[in-house]
């Protein structure tokens, strides 16, 4: 079992434990040991980071833990989590590290890796980090002299991040006449996600593009999908666009503010890859997160969907083992892994923007490919993670559920890899009892396990 790596790295509340500086550096020493690999050349790692207050100190204590180590830093400053993952095997860098807590406030923040290809570490690779952090094992390996690690900063790395999506949208199509509503949550993508829209020829209207420090993910971006909606509606555009603080997710609204999420957007270019060929062995790869309408609607297009846990890193683990090219989550994380090797929000929406310019649709039109089932999601925080069919009235009372269910609907119990949080999801036929179901169930668990 790991204990400082969550499904997406370490995360935390910055500056308490293990959100510290003291980690931040044996972190960077511990990764910089293991990505050295003992090849005699100099050695080089990506860092990059959002928009958080706290990605000051924790940046410099990963500077100089990697540097302790001998190896050098690439300093990228504020970037999408995609873009230090493109930078990374672009200049060939032995491993990259985003400092980001995502979607989370901005009191939190984290801490994950790429590998030099630009993908995420596998569990094996974290528990060494973790293993060397635990044993003290590298304390006194300490390279002198030369032999010391130098921070560069690479000031052209947004440039060529731009460069980078620009050629991922088809060459033979433009964005010319239409306006973009474009939340970037205050966060990494600021800068970044504006250029990449209007040198396409998007008129492009921007909010939460003025960061500072505290106000990433705050009543913005892709949690807060209202206000694309509202925005979209008042300036008459034809597509809402919100990304969350490292924009490796992405929500859209269409041209009456209506929400768009994931599993649609999935639906519509699977669909159109399937259209063109493109959608390797006719299979999309999503997690038991999602709808049971995304399965019905790829079916209708002779497609497939086959589901992992939840988690980016386990979608794009399915796709490598299994050859597959297109991937996702609900909640925005999606993998176009012709392009690139990890979510991206930018490049996703790019993606949308091309099926709507070469079918000559609207999102409204293309959205009708997918008819979603009632879903209720509930989050109900706890103070320890334990076996939650371990609890017998609790586990009495999802089966009960599950019974009345049957076959046209399904209850989903799983812990957040990020936070203290069960999330209990239910689909159904009727939104009303299997909200009340749901609340129910929560109850039950805050009665035994809620946090105090």
């Amino acid at each position: 079992m790991k204990k400082l790596f969550g499904t997406d790295g370490v995360r935390g509340v910055a500056n308490v434990y293990p959100m510290t500086t003291e980690m931040a550096m044996q972190l960077g020493r511990a990764a910089a040991y293991i990505f050295k690999g003992g090849r005699n050349r100099r050695h080089r790692i990506v860092i990059g980071k959002d928009t958080r207050l706290s990605g000051y100190m924790l940046e410099n204590a990963l500077v100089a833990g990697i540097c302790s180590m001998g190896v050098d830093v690439l300093q990228v400053g504020p970037l999408p989590t995609p873009g230090i993952a493109n930078i990374t095997s672009s200049m060939r860098a032995d491993a990259g590290v985003v400092i980001s807590a995502s979607h989370n406030a901005f009191q939190d923040n984290g801490i994950k890796f790429f590998s030099a290809d630009g993908f995420k570490l596998p569990d094996d690779v974290e528990r060494k980090i973790e293993k060397l952090i635990e044993s003290n094992k590298i304390d006194a390996l300490r390279p002198t002299a030369t032999e010391v690690g130098k921070a560069y900063r690479i000031e052209d790395a947004a440039g060529r991040y731009i460069v980078f999506l620009k050629n991922t949208f088809p060459q033979e199509l433009d964005l010319s006449g239409l306006k973009i509503v474009l939340d970037c949550a205050n966060g990494a993508a600021y800068k970044v996600a504006p250029a990449v829209f209007e040198e396409l020829g998007a008129e492009v209207i921007p909010y939460g593009v003025k960061p500072n420090g505290t106000n990433i993910n705050a009543e913005c971006g892709s949690t807060y999908p209202a206000v694309i909606s509202e925005a979209v509606k008042k300036h008459r555009a034809d597509i809402g666009i919100a990304l969350d603080g490292d924009a490796d997710r992405v929500i859209v609204c269409d041209e009456f503010g209506n929400e768009v999420d994931g599993d649609h957007i999935m639906a519509i270019c699977a669909s159109d890859m399937l259209k063109r060929k493109l959608l390797k062995k006719k299979t999309l790869v999503a997690t038991v997160m999602s709808n049971m309408g995304l399965d019905i609607a790829l079916r209708k297009c002779g497609g497939k969907i086959i589901k992992t846990d939840v988690g980016d890193r386990y979608v794009v683990e399915a796709m490598r083992n299994g050859g597959y090219n297109l991937g996702g989550e609900q909640s925005g994380h999606m993998i176009f892994l012709d392009h690139n090797t990890t979510g991206d929000g930018i490049m996703s929406a790019l993606q949308l923007l091309a099926v709507m310019r070469r079918e000559g649709k609207t999102l409204s039109e293309l959205a009708e490919i997918m008819i979603p089932l009632p879903q209720v999601l509930s989050n109900t925080r706890v103070r320890e993670k334990v076996d939650i069919m371990s609890i017998a009235d609790v586990a009495a009372k999802i089966r009960d559920v599950e019974a009345k269910l049957g076959s046209e609907g399904r209850v989903l119990i799983r812990y957040s890899g990020t936070e203290p949080l069960l999330r209990v999801m239910l689909e159904g036929q009727d939104k009303y009892e299997i909200t009340t179901w749901a609340n129910e169930i929560c109850e039950l668990v805050r009665k035994h396990i809620g946090e105090k």
